[in-house]
């Protein structure tokens, strides 16, 4: 009994040491022993031995406590008393220390779920930001881009307002040549009218000075 107790409570401290020191893969080893205690049948059996410790701690406990009131009554313990309450307190110390790591590890394993759990989600929430942090550049550089691109056109607009006013006043000035040559022209075709006019009276002047020239002779 005692031997058995003694291994178990070795076993224990040191499932429980590996738990709480990392060691290399000998925490993962750990783990998955626990995890795999827990599965299936392990928790009810792991229950129904705890009970039974209990009831053997209890039984301990109470025969020791025998043996004190026993012993005070008397006022001396025989030496056979003395070797039932030192087996029983060994029993009861042994028992109960088996009963507490074993809670300190079913502890243990149950918070470094939840810590590798964690680790885990702050993993992917840490790659979520990366994404949301790249993505976020990504749109500036975008911006950027297009505020370049829109002043680029701003100043393509402003450069077609410029030839546009240019190219309204070199029209401008082509009409108005136009209006002055069109005028120039006018000028010229009355102008031309009235020399040939004139030379149509001079020539029925000269007729008339013919004819006359010709009746005298």
């Amino acid at each position: 009994m005692f031997q058995l107790l003694f291994l178990v409570l070795f076993a224990e401290a040191a499932v429980a040491l590996l738990l709480m020191v990392k060691v290399g893969p000998l925490r993962e080893l750990a783990m998955r022993g626990v995890e795999q205690a827990k599965m299936g049948k392990g928790p009810a059996t792991v229950k129904t031995i705890a009970c039974t410790l209990s009831v053997i701690l209890l039984s301990s406990v109470t025969t020791i406590l025998k043996i004190q009131n026993r012993g005070h009554k008397l006022g001396t313990v025989s030496p056979m008393d003395q070797v039932l309450w030192r087996t029983h307190l060994l029993e009861a110390s042994l028992i109960g220390y088996t009963l507490f790591l074993a809670f300190v590890i079913d502890r243990l394993h149950h918070y470094l779920q939840k810590l590798i759990t964690l680790r885990k989600s702050a993993s992917t929430s840490r790659e979520e930001v990366e994404k949301l942090q790249m993505e976020n550049r990504s749109l500036r550089e975008k911006e950027d881009k297009s505020s370049g691109e829109i002043k680029k056109l701003h100043q393509d607009i402003a450069k077609l307002g410029e030839d546009m006013k240019k190219l309204k006043s070199e029209s401008e000035d082509h009409e108005r040549k136009a209006s002055e040559a069109e005028a120039h022209v006018n000028a010229l075709q009355k102008q031309s009218e009235e020399l040939l006019l004139e030379y149509d009276r001079l020539l029925e002047d000269n007729q008339i000075l013919q004819s006359q020239l010709h009746y005298k002779a």
